[in-house]
């Protein structure tokens, strides 16, 4: 019963795509969709023509920026000869962009900071069309929306889960995948117990923001599509034990605690980790299915690099869905037609959500990338989060900067792994209590 419950979910999903497709064309449709161009004040402009003149786009792809967006611009030129096309590749692109973004100098085509609160979006972007229009183009738009209107459109549907080495694992005697916290850790012991040289988990902290990606588990530990948006805003048990978030982080606390970590988490490096987990030297690390692709082209056979979902204890496993980062318009860009020509392009004809980012298209009806087939007949359903209810939109973002709690930054993760590693004298439960309390007063002062 279970597994037929499941399936139909995904089945629901491609089924909602092909009844969108037939009301909208996904091929050819970069000419002719844009007809739709906003002006600063979000009502549709006219098209002028042809769209001409040049536009830079910036990027966080420094590892094709000089290859594969070549041929992208190679092959829009087809299309649009009179667009020349610049590209800038930042290797901070947040702390680098953030800085930009204090003057009108921030590209045509950028990706939207997370760092900007969606509130403000307005003040920096164009917008790209009304939500009722373009949901019928696009999934996963809601997160930037504001009043309406759609100010990024996400350059690929990610779903946030566990990145391992099949062979690792199976080498360990693990045959089976893990699906609760216990199995999971136990899975880590055992990867130890057969090579002490491989890391069972690898956390990238020095790095930073790889440990960002474990927020994404959160709704797979909740069990249900409607905590991060709907219940979490809603509730100042947010950190306490038996919640999500407890039992989310309480897993990266056990792992390091018991030594299942790098051994030294300060010296850790994010393109060489891609290299020692495609090597079987890692057993595992916590990322976005954005990875998968990434991992598996450096290693000898990519089908050794696997997906599981985040552990749970939930009743039901959802592997979330979400946007990966939306690409936008500069409200200063002087060539907003040519930058929305090479938008709806890049999205829609390039291939670079599957083929780049291993992720699906968020056009409504694209093809369902290869990563996905691996759950087909299994238990798993792949659903989008609950958006806000009405008059709730951001509110979480704002608790979470009212509150300093972080919960995409990397800051408390590094405090979890310094005291579990024994470099702080804080308990785990003194961790979650300080996070819950910190909720409790800013949901108090921003949510009422």
């Amino acid at each position: 019963m279970r597994k037929n419950k499941m399936f139909f979910g995904f089945m629901a999903l491609m089924l909602v795509g092909t009844m969108m497709a037939g009301c909208t064309s996904n091929k050819n449709t970069s000419s002719t969709n844009t007809g739709a161009n906003t002006g600063s004040n979000g009502e549709a402009t006219e098209q002028t023509g042809k769209p001409s003149g040049e536009i830079t786009v910036i990027t966080q792809r420094t590892d094709i920026v000089d290859t594969v967006f070549k041929e992208y611009a190679a092959e829009f030129n087809k299309i649009y000869p009179d667009v020349k096309v610049k590209f800038q590749a930042l290797s901070d692109f947040e702390g680098q962009i953030s800085v930009r973004m204090n003057s009108d100098d921030y590209g045509d085509v950028l990706l939207f900071p997370t760092s900007i609160p969606i509130k403000d979006a307005a003040d920096f972007f164009e917008p790209l069309g009304d939500y009722s229009d373009l949901s019928k183009e696009y999934i996963g738009i809601e997160e930037r929306t504001v009043g309406g209107k759609v100010y990024g459109i996400p350059t690929a549907v990610n779903f946030t889960g566990i990145l391992y080495n099949k062979k690792v694992f199976e080498n360990a005697g693990v045959t089976t995948t893990p699906k609760t916290p216990d199995e999971f850790l136990n899975a880590l012991k055992a990867i130890k117990a057969k090579d002490n040289s491989v890391v069972p988990l690898y956390t990238n902290y020095a790095d930073s923001w790889p440990l960002t990606q474990w927020e994404g588990g959160l709704t797979t530990v909740a069990g249900s599509v409607d905590y991060v948006n709907v219940e979490q805003p809603n509730t100042d048990e947010n950190f306490v034990p038996g919640k999500p978030h407890y039992d989310l982080y309480k897993v990266m606390y056990d792992a390091a605690k018991e030594g299942l970590i790098e051994a030294d988490p300060t010296t850790t490096n994010w393109e060489a980790s891609k290299n020692d987990m495609a090597n079987g030297k890692i057993g595992a690390m916590v990322l976005g299915s954005w990875a998968i692709v990434q991992v598996q082209g450096l290693a000898e056979n990519p089908d050794d690099i696997a997906y599981m979902p985040f552990p749970t204890n939930a009743s039901e496993v959802i592997l979330p869905l979400a946007g990966d980062y939306n690409l936008a318009i500069s409200k200063h860009s002087k060539n907003k037609e040519a930058a929305r020509a090479w938008l709806d392009w890049f999205i829609k004809e390039s291939g670079y959500p599957t083929e780049q980012v291993g992720g699906m298209s968020p056009v409504v009806g694209a093809e369902l990338p290869a990563s996905l087939k691996q759950f087909e007949g299994t238990d798993i359903k792949f659903e989008l989060p609950s958006p806000a209810k009405e008059g709730q939109e951001g509110l979480v973002d704002k608790i979470d900067k009212e509150g300093e709690v972080g919960l995409r930054q990397p800051e408390f993760k590094k405090r979890i792994i310094e005291a579990a590693i024994g470099n702080t004298n804080e308990s785990y439960d003194e961790i979650m209590k300080d996070l819950n309390d910190a909720w409790v007063k800013a949901r108090a002062k921003v949510a009422q």
